[in-house]
């Protein structure tokens, strides 16, 4: 009989422990004790993270919310119309996120990353968290290129550049902010700049229309759509931003450029202060509750251009809120307006005088400025918005008046040209060589002695002029983005010839 040593046993022991590697897997399960509303409220989920999936029997998912001491409030991402009481929730362990992959281009998708244009699955392999934390300062770098939006007004006076530009479209119902948004969308053709356009509580037919406009110019390619339509739940059209933030980080991080429209943030603060009601989260001003500041905030400050290490991707937001009778001291108006680093300003009472788009220039802002604009376009803009803001002042003025001096007379008929040049038919953004000409032609004073209604028609004749006769006029500037001596010496013969004509 052969005796085994203490020490053998003990060696056999170890060895056995250092090769045990089972994983005890403890799933936490609760039980629903009331739902309604697209709200479920859950005992016996302890160890539930905030945000955490979860997976009801039936197969819905929803997002735990409200932890509290004796239950856990959580929001439903679907009708959750088999979603009864006593039901069993599983925690998944994962906080929201979503599938991100380069086959998302060209999609539209619903908030939870899922195809909704019966165009097949999107084959994924990696994720991205619903809710990431903004790149810090050291991540970042200054603002020094251009995201051109193909509307003259913009591009000249309100100047958007790449990365960490949170430029907000404000305005009333029907003035035009969706059609500045997909303008600079169409505009991005061929600069290599990924757009996501997020609709959240519109139309479905809306959100069809939009689609066609970008499938029929070719910009879909180029394009994520995440639709968040008025019938879907409250809790998805809350989630849609942050999912098409999630998808264009993506993209950011792998050291391109993005474009995000958040479509509208005032639907989406709607759809959050139904779930937190529900929740019983305490209302405040406007009985939106306390944290929807934070609610936006943490969405736009995502908005950044990242440094030389990490890339130097970005990604551009172009937040979209809704104003009542242009009241921009409302709650959500306020809120936004202090997060972003500017406003386009759309007036009511601008659009049905017909000028479109229908952008307030005297209190719309940039604080991003002439650092976002190329060169070509700083040199003969500066003195633009200028010239604006005295020919509104004088012509308020004027109205008073019954004889005016000649130099008044001319500063009117300047100024009224000026604004005249700024109109811009829907979905036909224009190049940077054409806004030059464009704007050159204004304001030194070659349109001065057109009849007013013969400026537009005059303006389509020389950017058509130009592009055939004296393409090398629009190839110097596409080269460098400066205005050099030659190409202003093409445009002024070519403006002197076109005016000889008149």
């Amino acid at each position: 009989m052969v005796k085994i040593q203490p020490d053998e046993i003990s060696s056999i022991i170890r060895q056995q422990i250092a090769q045990y590697s089972e994983e005890v897997k403890v799933v936490t399960v609760g039980t629903v004790f009331q739902v309604g509303d697209g709200i479920a409220r859950i005992y016996g989920l302890e160890k539930v993270m905030a945000g955490e999936l979860l997976e009801f029997e039936d197969g819905t998912v929803g997002i735990a919310l409200n932890l509290e001491t004796k239950n856990v409030g959580a929001v439903l991402m679907g009708d959750g119309l088999k979603v009864q009481e006593g039901s069993s929730v599983r925690a998944t362990g994962k906080i929201a996120q979503i599938p991100v992959a380069d086959g998302f281009l060209g999609r539209v998708v619903n908030p939870l990353a899922r195809p909704i244009d019966g165009k097949g699955e999107i084959n994924s392999t990696e994720t991205r968290l619903v809710e990431s934390m903004a790149p810090g300062i050291i991540s970042r770098r200054s603002v020094h290129e251009p995201l051109q939006t193909g509307l003259l007004a913009v591009d000249a006076m309100i100047p958007i550049g790449r990365g960490q530009q949170r430029e907000l479209i404000i305005g009333d119902r029907q003035t035009g902010k969706t059609a500045v948004a997909i303008d600079t969308i169409l505009n991005q053709k061929g600069k290599d700049v990924i757009c996501v356009y997020v609709a959240i509580g519109q139309k479905a037919s809306s959100i069809a229309q939009v689609v066609n406009t970008l499938e029929s110019r070719g910009s879909m390619e180029y394009t994520i759509i995440v639709a968040a339509a008025a019938d879907s739940p409250a809790t998805l059209q809350y989630l849609a931003p942050y999912t098409g933030a999630a998808l264009a980080e993506y993209f950011m991080y792998k050291g391109r450029h993005t474009l995000i429209v958040y479509d509208d943030l005032s639907k989406q603060a709607q759809a959050y202060r139904e779930m937190s009601l529900l929740l019983r989260r305490p209302p405040g001003r406007e009985a939106f509750p306390g944290d929807v500041f934070y609610l936006h905030s943490r969405l736009l400050e995502r908005a950044a251009k990242l440094s030389d290490s990490l890339g130097s991707g970005s990604m551009t937001a172009l937040p979209i809120v809704e104003t009542q009778e242009g009241d921009v001291s409302a709650y959500i108006p306020t809120n936004v307006i202090s997060i972003t680093d500017g406003q386009i300003f759309l007036s009511g009472d601008i659009f049905n005088s017909g000028i479109r788009p229908a952008i307030n220039v005297g209190i719309s802002v940039s604080r991003v400025g002439s650092a976002a604009q190329p060169k070509a376009m700083k040199k003969i803009a500066g003195t633009l918005k200028l010239e604006l803001a005295q020919f509104a002042e004088l012509e308020a003025f004027s109205q008073f008046a019954s004889d005016l001096d000649q130099a008044t007379q001319n500063q009117l008929a300047r100024g009224q040209r000026l604004r005249e040049l700024l109109k811009q038919a829907q979905s036909s953004p224009l190049s940077l060589e054409d806004q030059v000409s464009t704007i050159y032609a204004g304001t030194k004073g070659y349109l001065d002695n057109l009849p007013i209604d013969n400026v537009r028609p005059f303006l389509i004749e020389l950017r058509q002029y130009l592009s055939t006769s004296k393409p090398e006029y629009g190839q110097m500037i596409r080269d460098n983005q400066t205005f050099s001596p030659e190409a202003e010496e093409i445009l002024k013969s070519t403006l002197t010839e076109l005016t000889s004509n008149r």
